[in-house]
């Protein structure tokens, strides 16, 4: 979902965020749009999402960016949420092996469902936790290139790299569509048409809970 609709921005993109339970997909979510972390959290139900305007490159861009629940009973609802994304952050747990061992079938899950296009970037989460690291920062660079994704590693508790994460997604979409529309307007088609999917509305508010969960 990439599109111009109003004054009050120039383009809506649709990110999603998934990986595992408990590797913090919810508190990444509130540390970026609210600036907030909560240590008591619990696991979300369904979808959730909330949303954050900022400036990229001289442009303003509304990040709608969804938090879907990982465990495994909630994942036909979620499906569903795949369409109209054109970003997505992978999250794992750089404390916890299988959440990384699990990152290809979330690919697998987000390549069925989404448009190919799409920008994905892997996160590694916890990175405060270096003491606890199962996952060493090299097999996941070589994960992501092998994939062909950009990878960094987080902390929502320490509000580290959240920010590059989300600010690297956009600009990779916003260069995306700007390409495609000088390739548009080149042909001598109207730029910047693009599938417009309602899934939000245009307050500007967060629908999320007061507090975060994984």
């Amino acid at each position: 979902m990439a599109y111009k609709v109003d004054h009050e921005y120039d383009y809506l993109f649709k990110i999603v965020l998934i990986g595992d339970s408990g590797v913090g997909k919810s508190n990444i979510l509130s540390r970026f749009t609210r600036n907030e972390f909560c240590l008591e959290s619990k696991s979300t139900i369904g979808v959730e999402f909330a949303t954050r305007t900022l400036q990229v490159e001289g442009k303003t861009v509304k990040a709608q960016i969804w938090d879907t629940a990982g465990q495994e009973r909630y994942r036909a609802i979620t499906s569903a949420y795949y369409r109209g994304a054109v970003g997505a952050l992978l999250v794992y747990d750089i404390t916890k092996r299988q959440t990384f061992e699990n990152v290809h079938r979330w690919l697998r899950e987000l390549r069925d469902h989404a448009d190919s296009n799409i920008v994905i970037m892997m996160a590694g989460n916890k990175s405060d936790l270096n003491h606890l690291r199962a996952i060493p920062d090299h097999d996941a660079r070589l994960l992501a290139e092998k994939e062909g994704l950009s990878f960094l590693e987080t902390s929502a508790l320490e509000a580290l790299n959240v920010e590059k994460a989300f600010q690297t997604i956009l600009l990779d979409i916003y260069q995306i569509i700007s390409r495609k529309a000088l390739a548009a307007q080149e042909a001598g088609a109207t730029p910047g048409q693009g599938t417009v999917i309602k899934v939000g509305d245009n307050s500007g508010n967060s629908n999320t809970r007061p507090c975060c969960s994984n």
